[in-house]
């Protein structure tokens, strides 16, 4: 039976569910907050001890100004009020890409960060303003500025997930078979799930069932 320790989700269908059921995208938004709050409640029941969740692309700029705004504010909200929550969980927050934000937002980051910094319970890498090409690019800039052999060991070592281990299971809701930019180097050997349920449709026995279908998957990776 496989080991689970990380689980990467690209949370994919909040806009179209919300047009579809509200006539609004920034509530299909809302309501996938709801199903994060689950997800995470069930990731620690399954002691499982990592969970990415993409938030917001770089490529999500482009997206209309007042959609933005919104998304922000949401995480702001969700920042002030659950991060004690979080906190007395024993959950890490920790963001992975480029805090390019309003000063409000930067700081909350940063304190949130900062407050969990110590808890092992679980750690949330929240994929925030994150392009995976931009990472290997950055990585490749700051590794050729040091003295490192050019090899695979090193070259982590200057990934936003430098100390966090690749993702045994990636989901994508949303009837949409694509990466994205997500993790295009954490996930090459990562079990590969896409959910044709929106993100604010998907639930904990959805989520069970691909845990317990991991767990039976034989893994060779390359091996026979």
């Amino acid at each position: 039976m496989n080991h689970l320790k990380h689980v990467a989700i690209i949370m994919d269908g909040n806009g179209r569910w919300g047009v579809k059921y509200k006539k609004s995208r920034n509530l299909g938004h809302k309501e996938g907050l709801k199903t994060v709050e689950k997800i995470i409640k069930e990731t620690v029941k399954n002691k499982i001890r990592y969970l990415t969740l993409y938030a917001f692309s770089t490529e999500n700029w482009r997206r209309p100004e007042k959609e933005i705004k919104y998304l922000f504010n949401l995480l702001e909200n969700f920042l002030v009020k659950r991060i004690d929550e979080l906190h007395k969980k024993k959950i890490k927050l920790k963001i992975l890409g480029t805090k390019n934000f309003s000063k409000k937002l930067n700081t909350l980051l940063a304190f949130s960060e900062k407050k969990t910094s110590k808890n092992h319970v679980l750690q949330i890498n929240l994929a925030l303003n994150y392009g995976s090409k931009l990472e290997i690019i950055n990585a490749l800039k700051a590794m050729s500025k040091s003295k490192n052999t050019i090899n695979e060991k090193n070259f982590i070592k200057y990934l936003y997930t430098k100390d966090i281990p690749d993702p045994d299971i990636l989901i994508r809701t949303g009837n949409t078979k694509r990466l994205s930019n997500f993790l295009l180097w954490q996930l090459a050997y990562s079990e590969i799930f896409f959910e044709k349920k929106l993100w604010p449709e998907f639930n904990e026995k959805d989520y069970n069932r691909i845990i317990k279908k991991f767990k039976k998957i034989k893994r060779n990776f390359g091996n026979i």
